[in-house]
C-alpha cells in the first residue's frame, strides 16, 4: 500500500489521530486476559502483511510527523542524544542496517547508493539527498547514530557487550516512557532495570540477559512492552514530567475515551557486525481507549487486564490513581465472552492487515 503521511502533532493541540488501518495493526500487548511480567521474547522474523512485524524497521503514517517531533525534542535539550566515544563504530553499524533495511524494505520512499565506501542517501518523506563516505564522520551533519536515528521513528539504545553484562553506552531517546537516557548513560542491564518492581524477584531480568547476551547476527529478537499516557503525548521524559505529570489530573468521565491512550513499545534486538554491540530500538505507538473499543476482543481484555492488574504494576505503569475511572469506562465493553488467543483483532482468518 501507498503510506499516507498524517500532518499531526504530538503536544500542545495533540492533533494525532489514528486512521482505521491504524488501528487495526496496532500491536494491542495482552495475548490473554491477564497481565504479569515475562522475559516473552520472539524472533523478529516478519510477521502478517501489513502488521507492524513485516519490516525490519516499521514506518507508517505517523512517520513525518514523528520526526518533526523528535527535531523539536533535540532542539530544545541535545543530551537526549549521547554516544560514549568508544561506540562510534556501532553507530555507522546501526546507520548501515537502518538505510539496507529501508531501502529493501520501502524502495518507493528510501534508495541508498552505495560504490564502495561512497554512498548516496535518499530519504523522499523527508526530503533528504545526501552523499557521504561510509565511516568518515566529516561527510555527516552529526555522528551517524545521530544522523540516521533523527530519520527513524522510535528510539534506540545501543549496548556495549562486555564483562557478561550489557552495558547503555549510547542512544538516542526522545519517545521514552518515563526514564532517561542522560540518567542511564554509562550503566549495566540490572542498574537501568531497577526500578521496576515484582520483576527482579521472579528472575526475569537475570533470564532476559541471558538471552540477549547470545543474539546473534541475522537472528534479531523482538518483545512488546507497554504503558499508559494521557494524550497521545510521545515525550514522556522525567526530564519534562512537570509539563505532562500534571496531565493525568485531566480525565473525567466524559474524556477519558479520547484523552486516555495505551503506549506500546515494540522492543527489538539486532546484532552489530563490526562493533558486536547489540542494538535495542523501542518503537512507541499510541492507540486512544475509544479507538481501542473499536475492536471488541481489545474492549474485554483491556478491561480484565486492567481491573486484575497488581497495584504494584498499576503504580509502575502510572494509573493506579486513574484506574477506578477507567474501570468505569471499559467496563461497559466487557460483555463478559471469552477472548481468543494472541494479541489480533479477531477476524474470519489472520489479520486482515492491507488495505
Amino acid at each position: 500500500m501507498t503510506i499516507q503521511f498524517n500532518d499531526e502533532t504530538f503536544r500542545d493541540d495533540y492533533s494525532f489521530r489514528n486512521s482505521d488501518w491504524a488501528i487495526k495493526r496496532f500491536p494491542f500487548p495482552f495475548h490473554e486476559d491477564s497481565y504479569m511480567y515475562s522475559v516473552n521474547m520472539e524472533q523478529h522474523r516478519g510477521g502478517p502483511v501489513g502488521s507492524i512485524y513485516e519490516k525490519r524497521f516499521d514506518v507508517d503514517e505517523h512517520y513525518v510527523s514523528e520526526m518533526r517531533d523528535r527535531a523539536m525534542v533535540l532542539a530544545d535539550d541535545p543530551l537526549r542524544c549521547q554516544s560514549l566515544p568508544h561506540m562510534t563504530l556501532a553507530g555507522w553499524d546501526l546507520l548501515e542496517l537502518i538505510m539496507v533495511s529501508k531501502s529493501e524494505d520501502y524502495p518507493d520512499l528510501f534508495e541508498l547508493h552505495r560504490d564502495g565506501d561512497k554512498w548516496r542517501w535518499i530519504n523522499k518523506p523527508l526530503g533528504i539527498d545526501h552523499s557521504f563516505v561510509f565511516m568518515d564522520e566529516t561527510t555527516l551533519p552529526y555522528g551517524p547514530m545521530e544522523y540516521i536515528t533523527r530519520q527513524s521513528q522510535g528510539d534506540f539504545c545501543v549496548l556495549d557487550q562486555r564483562d557478561a553484562n550489557l552495558w547503555m553506552d549510547a542512544g538516542m531517546v526522545t519517545t521514552q516512557a518515563d526514564w532517561s537516557l542522560d540518567f542511564d548513560i554509562g550503566m549495566n542491564f540490572f542498574e537501568w532495570h531497577a526500578p521496576v518492581p515484582l520483576a527482579h524477584e521472579k528472575g526475569i531480568f537475570v533470564r532476559a540477559l541471558k538471552f540477549l547476551l547470545n543474539i546473534q547476527q541475522g537472528a534479531p529478537a523482538r518483545r512488546l512492552n507497554w504503558t499508559m499516557t494521557v494524550n497521545p503525548l510521545l515525550d514522556t521524559s522525567p526530564e519534562n514530567y512537570h509539563k505532562w505529570g500534571v496531565q493525568k489530573t485531566t480525565l473525567t468521565p466524559q474524556n477519558i475515551g479520547a484523552k486516555q491512550h495505551l503506549r506500546v513499545e515494540l522492543q527489538t534486538f539486532y546484532r552489530l557486525p563490526r562493533s558486536n554491540a547489540l542494538v535495542f530500538p523501542i518503537r512507541c505507538y499510541l492507540c486512544s481507549f475509544q479507538d481501542l473499543m473499536s475492536v471488541p476482543k481489545w474492549g474485554r481484555r483491556l478491561h480484565r487486564v486492567v481491573r486484575d492488574l497488581p497495584d504494584e504494576l498499576a503504580t509502575y505503569k502510572g494509573f493506579i490513581a486513574n484506574r477506578p475511572m477507567m474501570l468505569d469506562y471499559l467496563t461497559a465493553f466487557d460483555d463478559g465472552l471469552p477472548t481468543s488467543p494472541g494479541i489480533w483483532p479477531d477476524l474470519e482468518t489472520e489479520p486482515k492487515l492491507q488495505t
